[in-house]
C-alpha cells in the first residue's frame, strides 16, 4: 500500500472523523472507502456514456431495420 498526502478543510476532516467513528473504522479507512465508492461511480458513469455514444452511432441503422421488421409484420409477403 502506498501513502499519499491529502489536504482537507477542517469541516470535511471533522465530518469524516465523525462518520468513521460512527462506523467504528479509522478515518483513513473511511477515506479509502469513499475513494473506492467514487471510483465505482465514475467508472459506471463512463460506461454509461460509452454505451450512449455507441447507441447514437447505430440509431439510424436500427431505425431502418425496425421499419423493415414492421413492414414484414404488417405484410407477410413484403
Amino acid at each position: 500500500m502506498r501513502t499519499i498526502s491529502l489536504s482537507l478543510t477542517d469541516a470535511v476532516l471533522e465530518r469524516s472523523g465523525r462518520c468513521a467513528e460512527a462506523l467504528a473504522i479509522s478515518r483513513a479507512e473511511y477515506i479509502r472507502r469513499a475513494i473506492q465508492a467514487m471510483n465505482r461511480e465514475t467508472e459506471a458513469q463512463l460506461r454509461a456514456d460509452r454505451l450512449a455514444n455507441a447507441s447514437r452511432k447505430v440509431r439510424d441503422e436500427s431505425m431502418r431495420v425496425n421499419a423493415e421488421f414492421e413492414a414484414i409484420e404488417h405484410d407477410p409477403d413484403a
